[in-house]
């Protein structure tokens, strides 16, 4: 298995080698097109889902502007009787909750699907609603030594949407440092909790804004040239080791192939999107005032950053994680941290409601900062699908029933909004991660394992 350092050609699921964009146009008659040996060779696909169910879909974002997905996330879940909205169905017909009272600005761009249910076995406190729904399965283990049994689902899609960007995705944190997001077994995220170094590494020296005239950033330059230093060794190793040991070579130089990409397109230019600057930086330090951290200020600097960083097309899936499960935050105005009072306060939980509010506030600051960004006849946020979930329903019971899921924006009309969904049969909350992989072009047949597992979206929240 020879490693090559050129850059890979597009593989099936992109575009250009093949002459066929498979994302925007699927249908029974395409085939793959390359050449071996010199000779033209066609490739037929077998039936795919994608066939039936996407290809009105595809067409939506006629203005040609990508489809990005984005995470809101927060730890120990809401309060049930106060998040779910009064009325179904389509804009007036249903009236936001108290806890979502701050999405009024952006109701017609926001789905709120209610009822829904993690279909795992609840063993693990907060990480089996958690990972059941962002992976499909329960976690492999027992509370306190555990892991994911595949990725989750932001990093399905980092890697089917992603590789046309500097970065396949980018997961940043407010009161934490860890994502709730992995590539697979073993594999768990980091996330940067500092605005300002947030802003350095995706707007520093080495971005480039669109049109002007600045030069790359030097190091840059150097950077590439170490690693086209080591190519040489790297072929003659190959060659001196079995199949077994160049597979896993391989294996570890796909991420060196990443780098060497990501060098390249730092040195080239931006692509002209109208909306993309560089934005002002956020302050150097955030620190605690009357010894509670500034959760609003900290998440809004951070969501501004990531409107802009999807905007510029630095990356097409982001993930904010204003919590982690279990965590105490202590929020403003709150007498004791996040986590202790999903269990000792007494019902109805006052405080922990008014924690749920403030997070809710983040969320609508988040779509509104992609609402804010032109793009076409419409805005990024009508290009996006911006998912707001957390690990439980109720943090008192750790149930996973009446599971939160909103939903802001629709991808260029692959999901409906202004919508509130309700299931009366606790449905399979997988289905609406199976409905936003399909709607940003992700070929899958099914999502889960196990009682979660569906190869059904949920059609109420699919466009057209």
């Amino acid at each position: 298995m020879k490693w090559n350092r050129r850059r890979r050609p597009p593989l099936p699921s992109r575009h250009g080698t093949f002459g066929h964009d498979l994302r925007t146009g699927l249908d029974r008659r395409t085939v793959l097109r390359g050449f071996l040996q010199g000779a033209a060779v066609t490739v037929g696909l077998p039936p795919l889902l994608a066939f039936t169910e996407r290809e009105a879909r595809a067409a939506g974002c006629a203005d040609g502007f990508p489809r990005r997905f984005a995470m809101f996330f927060w730890g120990n879940g809401n309060v049930p009787d106060k998040w779910t909205p009064t009325g179904e169905g389509l804009g007036d017909a249903w009236q936001l909750s108290e806890t979502l009272a701050s999405l009024a600005s952006v109701k017609d761009k926001v789905t709120v699907v209610s009822g829904m249910s993690v279909k795992v076995p609840n063993i693990i406190p907060h990480w089996s609603g958690a990972i059941g729904f962002l992976t499909g399965q329960a976690p492999d283990g027992v509370d306190g030594d555990w892991d994911v049994v595949g990725p989750t689902f932001d990093q399905i899609l980092a890697q089917e949407i992603g590789g046309e960007t500097i970065y396949r995705s980018l997961e940043v944190g407010v009161e934490t440092d860890t994502a709730v997001s992995w590539a697979g077994p073993g594999a768990q995220y980091p996330c940067e909790q500092d605005p300002y170094a947030f802003f350095e590494r995706i707007f520093g020296a080495s971005f480039r804004e669109p049109g002007s005239d600045a030069e790359p950033d030097p190091a840059i330059g150097y950077r590439r040239s170490v690693l086209d230093a080591v190519m040489g060794d790297i072929s003659r190793l190959e060659q001196r080791v079995g199949v077994e040991d160049r597979i896993r070579l391989e294996r570890h130089f796909d991420g060196i192939r990443e780098l060497e990409t990501r060098l390249a397109r730092l040195q080239e230019d931006p692509p002209q999107l109208e909306a993309c600057a560089r934005p002002g930086a956020p302050e150097p330090e955030y620190p605690d005032l009357d010894g509670r951290p500034q959760v609003a200020a900290r998440s809004q600097a951070m969501s501004d950053l990531l409107a802009m960083a999807l905007a510029c097309d630095q990356t097409r899936v982001v993930s904010q994680f204003i919590s982690y499960p279990v965590r105490n935050v202590l929020f403003d105005g709150i007498s004791d941290g996040h986590h202790t009072l999903t269990h000792n306060e007494p019902l109805p939980q006052p405080q922990v409601q008014e924690i749920t509010t403030q997070i809710v506030d983040q969320y609508a600051y988040f779509l509104r900062a992609l609402d804010a960004i032109p793009e076409g006849e419409g805005t990024l946020l009508d290009h996006c699908i911006a998912l707001g979930t957390s690990d439980v329903s109720e943090g008192r019971t750790h149930s996973l029933d009446e599971f939160p899921l909103l939903i802001g924006g629709g991808a260029c009309g692959a999901i409906r909004t202004g919508l509130h969904h309700r299931s009366y049969a606790q449905d399979n909350a997988n289905k609406v991660v199976l409905s936003i992989l399909r709607a940003l072009d992700v070929v899958q047949e099914g999502f889960g394992a196990g009682e979660s597992y569906t190869t059904e979206g949920l059609s109420a929240i699919e466009g057209a």
